[in-house]
């Protein structure tokens, strides 16, 4: 398992944006950073996708060695409508973990809450596990030596592996015994599908066959998503075959799928010695072999579009990809760390395209392997989602959106059962929008504002009363919640957020912490932009909203320093709270800040958190955070060591995922901070001036751009 880490000296690097010398060349700005594999590599592996499907191949173009992977970027075959459950057969009910919680109205309101004794930790182990997103099978090469051994993952020679980010296309050469194999890939755009050619003399040969293995869901924590221990618990059975054709349907439980094949040319399709596993032979003389493979959950039966239709389709819609929407070229700047942000700039872009761009929002490992058993947080939105609206490709945070109205009626329940207004979204979920009972995420409310902020991304692109009017609703009901939510404290004559909450630092106990000062600015924010929106739509002013925002309480500080929460005095005295994510920083980072703010007083907390954080507690979308926060305040040399701080969580692989630790080998959360961050520097934000505002004046930042949005 190798790990590419880049070292980062602490070196400066003026640029100019739009307007300044001819467009930007984005074919050559693409494609010299395309991807070469040339030695097995478990955290190395390449996908190809459409942001609601994705297919991770290893360095054979498919996935033949699972188990080489399993612990580094593993052998992911996932959707956003892939999902699995357990049967209940204890009839486990979200009622059974409900704790209640004193609050700082005197009042006690219900909590899903892990458990720890008896049939509570049960139902809630079931409820947090299920449903868990799905591995929908492994479709791999069987080659087989001379001597009549399989090829194992030792076996390859003269490896090349090439991803062409301008055509989607993953082309893999090697040989087997002095025998070359070349196997071109690409994911449909449109469908849940692959299509691949290989081409080698062991086609004719009667030495390599195609393999698909199906599995079971499994409840794991962080994992592939594949269970292969139970096969008697679930059916895989050719449902239709042709001479060119199969149609292979899944049941597991209550989940129904279907998998069809098809290929050009002669082959012998058949179930093989194993549960669940099947063999297609190419057969002739041919050293070529073409075939199409679709997932798809809506069981349809339909001819599927062969390898060279798939192929055109994707080099168009590639090509159309980066040719619209934002670009930055560093190649004008001189400081030694340009190429290596912008090769992480472009291979995110590339990743969020294919892991995030879907009709939910995406779990935080994407469509490449299960973390927190498939579901996704929503507080991780804003940073899968928010880069998407200022590179100009707003239509690809909008397919997300629709989700937010569809599950209005879970979070309403919520609300009501809590005693508040309007709805509380929810913070691990799946497609139903059901919460998962957790002990620390379910008293987070750090992203009850994000559908707000959205929607706000949506208008400052659309301004029309077609955006407003579809989105007025999420907006109007998420605002209620949150003017709910806020405490009115008779002592001061203002309004509070207070416990239980646990802030987006989340190391401080949920029933001790009170005005977090990110969630303050960020209640402000909200209920000033929903308010905005009943302007725009004619209506007057909503009385309690513009209440909240009037007296809400200025954000706790301490020392000349604004600190993490009310009360949390030894804050910057005491090592063990200078741990997670800084989120001081966000106040006057992700979001402008609000009318009382101190910049002199977030500048000094700036180089308070800068100097002395434990930066190996963080993760990644904390550094570039820290970067938008240092763009505010001037610090543009800040702005850009943080974004290529030199810690294991910042790590960028030869794939461009975000590695993290070994039990998160990626993390697209920060590669979606990495696109906010370099958007914002560039293009800058409202009341910014200048050219790449927050990139430095030394000279050696010569950065080109075009396309970008500023951000709020």
């Amino acid at each position: 398992m190798s790990v590419l880490l880049v070292a980062c000296s602490l070196l400066s690097c003026s640029g100019f944006g739009p307007g300044k010398g001819a467009a930007i060349d984005r074919f050559t700005l693409v494609s010299r950073h395309n991807v070469v594999i040339n030695e097995p590599d478990s955290l190395g592996a390449l996908s190809v996708g459409n942001g609601n499907f994705a297919f991770t191949v290893d360095v054979t173009g498919l996935q033949t060695f699972p188990g080489y992977y399993e612990n580094g970027i593993s052998l992911g075959t996932q959707s956003q409508w892939g999902w699995h459950s357990f049967p209940n057969a204890e009839n486990y009910e979200l009622s059974e973990v409900l704790d209640s919680f004193e609050t700082c109205s005197g009042r006690k309101w219900p909590v899903a809450v892990q458990q720890r004794e008896g049939r509570k930790t049960k139902a809630a182990n079931w409820l947090r596990a299920n449903p868990h997103r799905l591995h929908l099978g492994l479709i791999g090469l069987e080659m087989i030596k001379r001597n009549g051994e399989i090829v194992a993952i030792g076996d390859l020679q003269n490896i090349r592996q090439t991803l062409d980010l301008w055509t989607g296309a993953i082309t893999s050469e090697y040989e087997i015994e002095g025998v070359p194999v070349k196997l071109e890939l690409y994911g449909h755009q449109e469908f849940g599908m692959i299509s691949f050619q290989v081409q080698s003399p062991l086609v004719s040969e009667g030495r390599l066959k195609i393999s698909f293995r199906f599995p079971y869901g499994k409840d794991c924590h962080v994992c592939p998503g594949y269970d292969w221990t139970q096969p008697e618990k679930y059916q895989s059975r050719i449902a239709k075959q042709t001479d060119r054709l199969v149609l292979i349907q899944r049941t597991l439980d209550e989940t129904t799928y279907s998998v069809g094949v098809q290929w050009a040319g002669n082959g012998r399709f058949s179930a093989a010695d194993q549960p669940h596993k099947f063999m297609l032979a190419p057969a002739g003389s041919s050293d070529v072999f073409e075939c199409s493979v679709m997932f798809d959950g809506e069981n349809r039966d339909i001819t599927l579009p062969d390898f060279e239709t798939s192929k055109t389709e994707n080099r168009e819609k590639w090509a159309s990809f980066w040719s619209t929407g934002g670009a930055i070229d560093f190649s004008e700047c001189t400081d030694p760390r340009a190429a290596e942000l912008e090769r992480r700039v472009v291979l995110s872009q590339y990743l969020t395209r294919i892991q995030c761009a879907g009709m939910y929002p995406p779990q935080e490992t994407g469509l490449t392997f299960n973390s927190w058993y498939g579901k996704f947080h929503l507080e991780m939105h804003w940073w899968h989602g928010v880069h998407f609206a200022l590179w100009d490709r707003i239509g690809l945070l909008e397919k997300s959106m629709d989700w937010y109205r569809q599950v209005m009626p879970e979070a309403r329940l919520i609300a009501e059962r809590q005693g508040f207004d309007g709805v509380r979204w929810q913070k691990m979920t799946g497609p139903d929008g059901h919460s998962s009972p957790s002990s620390v995420g379910e008293f987070l409310i750090w992203q009850q504002p994000h559908p707000i902020y959205f929607a706000e991304l949506l208008y400052r692109q659309h301004p029309d009363r077609e955006t407003l009017e579809r989105y007025r609703e999420v907006v109007f009901q998420t605002a209620d919640f949150m003017a709910s939510f806020a405490h009115f404290d008779i002592t001061d004559g203002k309004y509070h957020l207070c416990h239980p909450i646990i802030p987006a630092q989340e190391i401080f106990p949920a029933s001790q912490t009170d005005d977090p000062p990110f969630e303050l600015a960020y209640w402000y924010y909200g209920l000033s932009t929903a308010q905005e929106w009943r302007r725009r739509l004619g209506m007057a002013p909503n009385e309690k909203w513009q209440d909240v925002i009037d007296k809400m309480t200025p954000l706790p500080a301490s020392e000349g320093l604004y600190l993490p929460a009310a009360g949390a005095l030894e804050a910057y005295a005491n090592i063990a709270f200078q741990k997670d994510h800084p989120i001081v920083t966000g106040v006057y980072g992700m979001l402008p800040g609000t009318p009382g703010l101190d910049t002199a007083m977030m500048a000094n907390t700036f180089r308070k958190i800068q100097d002395q954080w434990d930066w190996a507690s963080t993760w990644g979308w904390d550094y570039p955070m820290l970067a938008m926060c240092a763009a505010r305040l001037g610090y543009k040399e800040a702005a850009v060591d943080a974004l290529l701080m030199g810690v294991q969580k910042n790590t960028y692989l030869v794939n461009g995922h975000n590695y993290q630790d070994k039990r998160l080998r990626l993390y697209l959360p920060g590669n979606g901070g990495l696109l906010i961050a370099v958007a914002m520097m560039a293009a800058g934000w409202d009341g910014s001036t200048g050219q790449n505002p927050g990139f430095p004046d030394s000279g050696r930042w010569k950065v080109r751009w075009e396309g970008l949005k500023k951000m709020p």
